[in-house]
């Protein structure tokens, strides 16, 4: 019996979103770690876990042959990268018209796509933690290759994990990002039952306001999927996993233009209909498939059978009977309004059709869809056409990829001016927070004191209660896992992480006492030049 809820505990683990790259995070800074202990050589640990940091920032879904090459293209990035920054660092205007130009062009492969604007963004953060790297030395630049080495190899360490951890469990994302569609689905049927309350003072508007805010993650679970899953169908033929994949995909398709293609007289049915059953059966229904669209989402979670509930057709038959004691009632008021009811009837029963389908999608048809089609660039044409469109004041990437190399422009001047210590970590706060819409600027930057804020003083704590090395590197470790895992929800949290952890790796080669005020001093003035940069700089 204990063997059996630890199975179903960590199957329920195992199909959590962020558990796999928890993992994968965790073997790969711990290896490194223990690989440096081994070693007797701490002053590794710090330019290792920076490269696998940012091969992880650059890592988007693909199957493992696509990852594979991904990881090779991130890998010449990097190494170019870190050497550039070794090379011209001692030549300041040199230096800070390469980054300025480097960092528009980076920011511009944005318009490519998500993995192009992936890899660019991790080369531009592992540039500035080469900066770091060699301000750590004093500005001396002696073997050139050393610091770029270890970067670079702390990418490669983490990205042949990823890739393998891809070829064993190669659909584990698909099923992942199914399981939330059909949760996203489900809510988004749940809340448009709502709108049929017969209740004459119904405030239709602020459902409808609440209805399209959830539409929107629906329309970007569906685009997400369908990325996921053209990853594996490729320009061949899908296996029989990702076909059965696919034909989840399509049913859910189905059901979201089925649900938000649809608008009824709310308002009129419940003054019409008041002291009828018709719209609580109409309500009930809804609201049942959009529970069983979330057991759904459960099943594919879990891998486990979903079995659609037979007492679906009893409510049908019920909503039916009371659309024919309606009918036969013939009054000449209700015509209008009973076709409504009537249109409102057959599309929950085709939604019905379409959740039971899902309960065996192997006996569906096969379907194909043109918004599957890749539309990734092909040739050199495709990527000059995509970005020759971004080359508009109007473009929200193309001002953000001006206002990046004005603001780190700045900040490389505040280095050199006031000489902080530490000063590159002004540079890295400013990419960090630097976002391409006031709104999102706004909102990192104080989650990025606060948070900075919060990690300053539990290290502060933590320093006085750990005092083994050993256990300092498990919190360094700790802390990274936490930074990664919530790092796309939970910002304040993931900055507090991170912020931890360098403090431990610091300390592991140094005096991390040392890194409290500059780390504060630094967040706060690279915070400072990215929000005035958004908000002075061509802003929205």
């Amino acid at each position: 019996m204990a063997s059996k809820s630890l199975r179903h505990t960590f199957r329920r683990l195992w199909a959590l979103d962020k558990f796999s790259y928890s993992v994968r995070v965790f073997i790969a800074l711990t290896g490194s770690m223990a690989l440096c202990w081994y070693q007797n050589e701490m002053a590794l640990l710090i330019p290792l876990f920076l490269g696998i940091i940012a091969c992880a920032l650059a890592e988007t879904d693909d199957s493992w042959q696509g990852r594979l090459n991904a990881l090779a293209v991130t890998l010449v990035c990097f190494s170019v990268a870190a050497l550039a920054v070794e090379l011209l660092f001692p030549y300041p205007w040199l230096f800070v018209c390469s980054l300025a130009l480097a960092s528009f062009c980076l920011t511009m492969l944005g318009a490519l796509g998500e993995r192009y604007g992936a890899i660019a963004y991790g080369t531009l953060i592992l540039s500035v933690y080469t900066m770091i790297g060699v301000d750590q030395r004093g500005g001396e630049v002696l073997d050139f290759w050393h610091e770029p080495m270890l970067l670079v190899a702390g990418a490669a360490w983490y990205g042949l994990l990823s890739v393998l951890w891809q070829m064993l469990f190669s659909n584990q994302p698909v099923q992942q990002a199914l399981a939330r569609l059909f949760r996203e689905l489900g809510q988004y049927l749940k809340l448009k039952s709502t709108l049929f309350e017969p209740i004459r003072t119904l405030n239709v508007e602020a459902r409808r306001l609440e209805l399209a805010q959830q539409n929107g993650k629906v329309v970007a679970a569906l685009n997400s999927t369908k990325e996921i899953i053209l990853h594996r169908v490729g320009s061949g033929r899908p296996g029989s996993k990702v076909s059965r994949y696919l034909k989840l995909y399509f049913i859910a398709q189905d059901i979201h233009e089925r649900a938000s293609s649809s608008h009824y007289p709310y308002n009129s049915l419940a003054d019409a209909f008041f002291h009828s059953d018709v719209l609580f059966r109409c309500q009930r229904l809804l609201r049942q498939q959009g529970v069983a669209c979330q057991a759904l989402s459960e099943s594919i979670q879990l891998r486990q059978p979903f079995v659609y509930d037979p007492s679906f057709a009893e409510a049908m038959e019920d909503l039916h009977a009371s659309l024919e004691h309606l009918r036969i009632q013939s009054n000449p008021a209700w015509r209008g309004l009973l076709r409504s009811l009537r249109a409102l009837a057959a599309n929950l029963g085709t939604l019905d059709r379409l959740i039971s389908d899902a309960s065996n999608p192997d006996a569906v048809a096969d379907a194909t869809d043109s918004s599957l089609l890749d539309r990734s660039p092909r040739n050199l044409k495709d990527v000059w056409t995509r970005l020759r469109l971004q080359m508009t004041p109007t473009s929200l990437l193309f001002r953000h990829a001006l206002r990046l190399p004005l603001a780190l422009t700045i900040g490389y001047a505040m280095v050199h001016l006031i000489h902080p210590s530490q000063g590159y970590w002004i540079i890295l706060t400013t990419v960090f927070v630097c976002q391409p819409s006031y709104g999102a600027t706004r909102r990192k930057l104080g989650q990025r004191i606060i948070g900075t804020a919060i990690g300053l003083t539990v290290g502060w704590v933590l320093f006085d209660l750990v005092t083994s090395p050993i256990l300092q590197s498990m919190c360094a470790v700790l802390a990274g896992v936490v930074f990664f895992v919530n790092r796309t929800t939970r910002y304040t949290l993931s900055t507090a992480a991170i912020t931890v952890m360098v403090l431990f790796c610091f300390n592991q080669v140094g005096d991390g006492y040392g890194l409290f005020l500059p780390r504060l001093f630094d967040t706060l003035l690279g915070s400072l030049i990215a929000g005035l940069a958004v908000f002075l700089f061509l802003p929205d």
